[in-house]
């Protein structure tokens, strides 16, 4: 096995940092659209709003969830590098591996939430090719 050093856990870092800046844009992109629907609903009380909001709750506890994976896999990594730095090699390699796993669970939950965002948006394309089809 080679020895781990510094810089391995440390490439993780950018790549970690600007996952969670997207899966951030995401969540608020989520809460601002739930506020509109919420603002929408309690204006007009449709019912076929209420589809959409249980498809956005659905999208935000996988992008918690996603957020979550993600920021312990960047706090294993700081912990791995600590572990180097106090000469614990095999440690640090056995939670570096946890963190990568940790990393790839938050990727695939991204996949799972990406193909929930794309049914909803065929759903909405959808209704709107039966609208125009009825005019």
């Amino acid at each position: 096995m080679e020895e781990l050093t510094l810089t391995t856990p440390a490439l993780l870092f950018s790549a970690i940092s600007l996952i969670m800046l997207a899966y951030t844009n995401r969540f608020l992109a989520y809460a601002a659209v739930i506020r509109n629907l919420h603002s929408e609903y309690l204006k007009n009380n449709d019912k076929s709003l209420i589809h959409q909001i249980k498809n956005l709750k659905l999208r935000i506890n996988l992008t918690r969830w996603m957020q979550i994976f993600g920021i312990s896999s960047l706090l294993l990594c700081v912990l791995t590098m600590f572990l180097i730095y106090i000469h614990q090699q095999i440690i640090a390699v056995w939670v570096f591996g946890i963190a990568l796993i940790l990393l790839i669970i938050s990727l695939i939950l991204l996949i799972k939430e990406i193909q929930i965002s794309a049914q909803a948006l065929k759903f909405h394309i959808s209704d709107i090719e039966n609208h125009l089809k009825e005019k």
